[in-house]
């Protein structure tokens, strides 16, 4: 089961750069990563949403490739195989686009959101659903950027835990979400 572990930063792109750092150690099977999001509060304070993994995108490629695939088929049956690979890959590029944009992956986005409000100008939040970790060796490799977790959904006992290490790492760390908006 995966775990939810939401951290604040005090710069707009800190959160992008851990991410960064966390997609390498992802490589290196350190960290396993469901899913990811970085939330930023810009100094005129325009919230942005950066998901890690692009549905829309990646459902309009997926789409049309399938889409021109079965379009060029079903042409080839017309006599006229390239105006069914264009339409096909038309069709579901925009297909796959539409069930990109409708389907909710990983970490609910009015959850986001809301977290997301109360963050300051010029801060950046990190969103992640985390399936495995290597908690020593991440610690260690993320130990140069201060943050401060806002929510978790871990038990009490690896709550604590996770904050004991944390504190060892001389990151700020306050209890609750109220505490990171004052």
């Amino acid at each position: 089961m995966a775990e939810l572990v939401v951290v604040g930063f005090d710069s707009p792109t800190e959160a992008d750069r851990v991410l960064t750092e966390l997609s390498r150690l992802q490589k290196e099977h350190l960290v396993d990563l469901e899913d990811a999001v970085v939330v930023s509060r810009d100094e005129k304070d325009k919230l942005y949403l950066k998901q890690a993994v692009n549905l829309v995108g990646a459902g309009a490629v997926s789409g049309g490739l399938w889409g021109g695939l079965w379009g060029a088929l079903v042409g080839l049956l017309f006599l006229n195989p390239m105006l069914g690979l264009i339409s096909g890959g038309i069709l579901g590029a925009g297909a796959g686009a539409l069930s990109g944009r409708l389907a909710d992956y990983g970490i609910n986005d009015d959850f986001i959101r809301s977290i997301g409000e109360t963050l300051k100008a010029g801060n950046s939040a990190l969103f992640l659903l985390v399936r495995k970790v290597q908690p020593e060796k991440v610690f260690d490799e993320l130990s140069e950027y201060s943050g401060r977790v806002i929510h978790t959904s871990l038990s009490p006992e690896q709550e604590s835990r996770l904050r004991e290490a944390i504190e060892s790492s001389g990151v700020a760390l306050p209890g609750s979400i109220a505490q990171q908006a004052e």
